[in-house]
């Protein structure tokens, strides 16, 4: 069974359809004029938290000018705050978030709402629609309501919300050529965001939650038991090789949109797809062990690797992506329970 056949193009379509609406219904947005004087400190505030939260988005986002480099870490100070709301927040947690969303979406936020505050003043300046940062909002609230996704086309909805959203924010920051430009970034996104899933299942399974496709789990004979007892057989290892070909796809589908991106920001945006792009190779390194450690790639590892994507950026090299091949590894093929396929050539879907 090839990996195309489990991702029908109907859920692409859908994202698609969801991210011309944002632009097409989008409302204005406002000049900051009250608590100027507060917006350096604004500013400053958000590349803390940026520093503080994210390493690599916080290399990456160094790579930018001056302005669009506060504005992306206002951008993901807004993101970090929204999701902390929801996965940290015990006390009045729906007031908190009712607030936070009036707050972070008004024009004129509350001066002493540092992030709203350089928030606003980054979405006015950027021209970033407000519908984006509408429905970031709703993806993150989503996990007070869903704790499972049965399908892929489900999760990619969810993954669409919490991270295309930003991805299409950040392409108002650092310019973009049209709304050619818009599916390339959905993409990234989603496969950022697996990258994510995959790296956090123990830490998502702890909080109550679990990211993979319940359908996928099913087909390399795997079930919830599985996760919480954190099995590694070759059942998870043929599902993880899985996952990670599909999110490697994504990647290469996706960065050819660095070349329609402005110039300044390709650099940045290259770097913070590659950089992440590495986790699923620290993955495959520690034999798909997820549930004892957390795969990261180091400071060290980042900075050795800048140089050639810093050069395939300034070159435009992503745009010869479309025709390299995207993995490796061959087509997903079937084998039973009992009789396992452990070939390196071959991803084993234990049945039954």
């Amino acid at each position: 069974m090839a990996l195309e056949t489990l991702e029908p193009v109907v859920w692409e379509t859908r994202l698609l359809r969801l991210a011309h609406h944002a632009l097409d219904h989008d409302s204005i947005n406002e000049p900051v004029y009250d608590g100027r004087e507060h917006l350096a400190q604004a500013y400053a505030h958000c590349a803390a938290i940026t520093k503080q939260h994210s390493r690599t988005f916080y290399l990456a986002s160094g790579l930018l000018p001056k302005a669009q480099r506060r504005a992306a870490r206002a951008l993901y100070a807004f993101c970090r705050v929204s999701d902390d709301l929801v996965d940290k927040e015990i006390n009045n947690q729906h007031q908190r978030i009712l607030q936070w969303r009036q707050e972070s979406l008004a024009n004129h936020p509350p001066i002493y709402n540092l992030v709203a505050l350089a928030w606003a003043d980054t979405r006015a300046n950027f021209n970033i629609p407000r519908r984006y940062a509408e429905q970031l909002l709703d993806g993150v609230t989503s996990d007070l309501m869903h704790a499972r996704y049965e399908t892929f086309s489900e999760l990619a909805q969810y993954c669409y919300g919490v991270a295309s959203t930003v991805g299409l924010m950040a392409m108002h920051i650092v310019g973009y050529e049209g709304s050619r430009a818009i599916p390339y970034a959905i993409k990234l996104g989603v496969a950022l965001q697996l990258t994510n899933i995959l790296r956090d299942v123990q830490e998502d399974w702890a909080n109550g939650r679990l990211y993979l496709p319940l359908e996928e789990l099913r087909m390399f004979n795997l079930d919830e038991s599985d996760i919480a007892a954190g099995t590694i057989d070759h059942r998870w290892r043929a599902f993880m090789r899985f996952q990670i070909r599909r999110a490697r796809q994504l990647y290469a589908e996706a960065l050819p949109g660095v070349a329609m991106l402005g110039r300044s920001g390709r650099f940045a945006i290259a770097a913070a797809a590659e950089l992440y792009r590495a986790i699923l190779d620290d993955i495959e390194e520690h034999d798909y062990d997820i549930f004892n450690r957390r795969a990261y790639t180091t400071k060290q590892e980042k900075l050795r690797d800048l140089p050639g994507i810093w050069w395939r950026a300034k070159t435009n090299q992503y745009l010869n992506l479309v025709d390299e091949p995207v993995h490796t590894q061959p087509a997903l093929v079937a084998c039973s329970h009992d009789a396992p396929l452990e070939a390196e050539n071959l991803y084993a879907v234990p049945q039954g």
